[in-house]
C-alpha cells in the first residue's frame, strides 16, 4: 500500500514476465533490470527480447543491429507487445492501484470511526492522517472574523487610520488630536464611549451593556524622537515620532471595534475599549485606574507589535513577560577647588565613581543568581572645566527586575548604597526615585488561564505553529498595572519583513512598520474577546 505508481507498474510486468522466465528456463535474459526500465527502454529492448522469446529459431542467434531493426520494424512484433505485455501490465497496475486506493479509504475510515468512538471530545480536532477533521466552533469563529479583517476595504481603512496617526505624533498626555480622530471613528460606528480619562483617553463599549465585561486595550502616545525614515505618510511634527508601533495599536483596537460592531449579536456580554494615554514613562494606564475605568471588567487583553518576529508570527510566555521598573536620581554634594591642589576640596566625583562601582555589587553579590535583576546608571554629570573639581555630581540611571518584592528591595539598597558612599568620602547625598513623573512599573505577568485562552485564539488565527512561547526581556510596560489589578495577558505580533524595512526597534528614528500586521491584530482583539465572553465560566485566576 506505500508504492508509488512506478513500483506498483514494475510488479505488474513481473507478474506477467515471470511465469514466462519459470516455463522456458532457455529463454535470453531480459536485457535490462526491473528496477532501472524506463519507458524508452522497454519499447526497445524489450520488444526485441520478446519477439526473440516467441520464435525459438531466433533465441540462440546473435543480437545485431540489423536484427533489431528487422524485429522492431516488423508490425507482428509491435502487435505482439502491445498483446502479450503491454496491455495486460496496464490493466494489472490499474487494478493494483484501484485496490490499494479502495483499501486506503476504508483503512482511514475505519481509523477515524475507531478514534471518535473512543475519544469523540478530542477527535474532531486532531488531524489523524492527514484527513482534515471538522473544525471547531472557535476556529471557525475566528476564521470568520479573520476573513472580515482582511477584506480589501478593512485593509484599506485601517492602513489610512494608522497613516493619519502617525503623521501627527503626540507625546504623553498631549493625544488631543489622536483622541479626537478615536472619537470620530466611534460615533461613525455607532458605538458609545466615554472621555476623558488620565486627560485624553477614550473608553468605548459593545455588547449587551451587562456583564460579564472583557477589555481590550491601545496605547496612544508617541515619543520625542525626530523621525528618518523618508516616506510620504513621515511625521509633520518636528521632533516627534510614532517609533514603537502605537499608532498601529490605535488601528488595530479601532478594526477591533468594527470587528465587534459587526458581529455584536453574538456577544455574549461586553467588551470594554481602552485607548490608552501616556504608555511611554507617563503610567497612564495607573491614572486611569485610578479614575475608575476598569470598573465591573474581568480580564484585560493588550498587544504590541515587535520586530524580532517576523509578521504573522505571535508570543509571549505565561507568567512573567516584562519586567517591572524604577528610576532613580542622586545629587552628590561635596566641595569644589583647583584640580592641581585636591586636599583642599571634598570631590564628589570619586564619591560618585565608588557609589557606581558598588550599585553593581548589589546584582552580583546580595540577589539571587536565579532572579534577573539590573541596576544601570546611565548619567554621570560633573563638571565642564579640565582643571576644577566641581562641587557637585548627578547621577542617575534604571532598575528592574521580574518581582515587585525585588523592585522594591533593590530601591532600598540603591538608596542606602548612595548615602553611604557619599558619607565615606565626606560628602552628602540627596536621591530622588522620581515617583511623581516616572511611577515604578510593576513587571508584567501574564495570567496562566488568560495566556492560555489568546493562545488559543492567536493560534486559530495565525495557524498554531505560528504562534511562540517566547523569552521574557527586561523591558518594561505599563500594562503590567492593567495586569496587576486584573487577570490579563499581553501578545506580541510579529512585523519584521526585510523587504519594506521592517527591521528596526522601537524607539528607533528609522522605524518602520509592516502595514500587513494591521489585520492580523485586529483580528485577535476581536476574536480574543469574543472567546472570552462565549466562555464566561472560565474560572480566572489571581495574579
Amino acid at each position: 500500500l506505500e508504492w508509488g505508481g512506478r513500483e506498483r507498474e514494475s510488479f505488474s510486468l513481473l507478474l506477467y514476465i515471470y511465469p514466462l522466465i519459470i516455463a522456458e528456463p532457455k529463454l535470453p535474459s531480459p536485457p535490462c533490470s526491473l528496477h532501472t526500465w524506463n519507458l524508452n527502454t522497454f519499447f526497445s529492448a524489450h520488444s526485441v527480447w520478446l519477439w526473440r522469446t516467441c520464435n525459438p529459431e531466433l533465441r540462440c542467434a546473435p543480437v545485431t543491429t540489423q536484427s533489431t531493426c528487422q524485429t522492431m520494424g516488423n508490425p507482428l512484433t509491435l502487435l505482439s507487445f502491445f498483446c502479450f505485455s503491454f496491455l495486460p501490465a496496464f490493466l494489472i497496475a490499474f487494478m493494483l492501484s484501484a485496490l490499494a486506493f479502495h483499501t486506503e479509504e476504508i483503512h482511514a475510515q475505519s481509523l477515524v470511526e475507531d478514534w471518535e468512538t473512543a475519544t469523540p471530545t478530542f477527535a474532531s480536532s486532531v488531524p489523524l492522517f492527514g484527513i482534515a477533521q471538522p473544525e471547531s466552533l472557535e476556529e471557525r469563529e475566528s476564521g470568520e472574523i479573520l476573513q472580515l479583517a482582511k477584506r480589501p476595504e478593512m485593509v484599506d481603512w485601517l492602513k489610512r487610520l494608522r497613516r493619519k496617526i502617525h503623521e501627527h505624533p503626540e507625546l504623553a498626555y498631549q493625544e488631543f488630536e489622536t483622541s479626537r480622530l478615536i472619537r470620530s471613528e466611534l460615533d461613525r460606528m455607532g458605538i458609545k464611549y466615554r472621555w476623558p480619562f488620565a486627560e485624553t483617553g477614550v473608553v468605548a463599549s459593545i455588547g449587551t451593556g451587562g456583564p460579564p465585561f472583557v477589555a481590550l486595550r491601545a496605547d496612544m502616545d508617541a515619543l520625542p524622537i525626530q523621525e528618518s525614515v523618508e516616506w510620504e505618510h513621515k511625521s509633520k511634527v518636528l521632533g516627534k515620532m510614532h517609533a514603537c508601533g502605537h499608532d498601529a495599536h490605535v488601528a488595530m483596537l479601532l478594526g477591533a471595534a468594527k470587528l465587534l460592531q459587526q458581529r455584536q449579536e453574538q456577544l455574549q456580554g461586553t467588551v470594554v475599549l481602552i485607548f490608552q494615554p501616556a504608555e511611554e514613562g507617563g503610567a497612564g494606564a495607573k491614572r486611569m485606574i485610578q479614575e475608575g475605568v476598569l470598573g465591573q471588567t474581568k480580564a484585560i487583553f493588550g498587544i504590541h507589535v515587535s520586530h524580532l518576529y517576523p509578521t504573522g508570527i505571535v508570543g509571549s510566555r505565561p507568567g512573567a513577560l516584562l519586567a517591572g521598573c524604577g528610576f532613580f536620581k542622586a545629587v552628590i554634594h561635596g566641595k569644589g577647588g583647583h584640580a592641581a591642589i585636591p586636599q583642599q576640596s571634598v570631590d564628589p566625583i570619586v564619591a560618585a565613581s565608588a557609589t557606581v562601582l558598588s550599585l553593581q555589587h548589589l546584582v552580583s553579590r546580595e540577589s539571587n543568581p536565579l532572579h534577573s535583576q539590573v541596576i544601570s546608571v546611565t548619567i554621570f554629570d560633573g563638571g565642564d572645566a579640565y582643571n576644577v573639581i566641581p562641587s557637585s555630581v548627578t547621577l542617575g540611571g534604571t532598575f528592574r527586575a521580574f518581582t515587585n518584592e525585588s523592585i522594591y528591595m533593590i530601591k532600598q539598597r540603591i538608596e542606602e548604597v548612595i548615602m553611604k558612599q557619599a558619607e565615606v568620602h565626606r560628602c552628602h547625598a540627596v536621591v530622588d526615585f522620581l515617583e511623581i513623573d516616572h511611577p515604578f512599573y510593576p513587571p508584567t505577568i501574564n495570567d496562566q488561564k488568560m495566556f492560555e485562552l489568546f493562545h488559543n485564539v492567536a493560534g486559530d488565527i495565525v495557524g498554531e505553529e505560528n504562534v511562540k512561547i517566547v523569552p521574557p526581556v527586561m523591558g518594561a510596560e505599563d500594562f503590567a498595572f492593567f495586569a496587576d489589578a486584573i487577570p490579563g495577558a499581553y501578545f506580541y505580533v510579529g512585523m519584521r519583513n526585510e523587504t519594506c524595512g521592517s527591521i528596526y526597534s522601537g524607539h528607533s528614528p528609522f522605524f518602520v512598520l509592516d502595514e500587513e500586521v494591521l489585520p492580523i491584530g485586529a483580528a485577535m482583539h476581536a476574536a480574543v474577546a469574543e472567546k472570552f465572553l462565549n466562555q464566561a465560566s472560565i474560572t480566572v485566576s489571581s495574579c
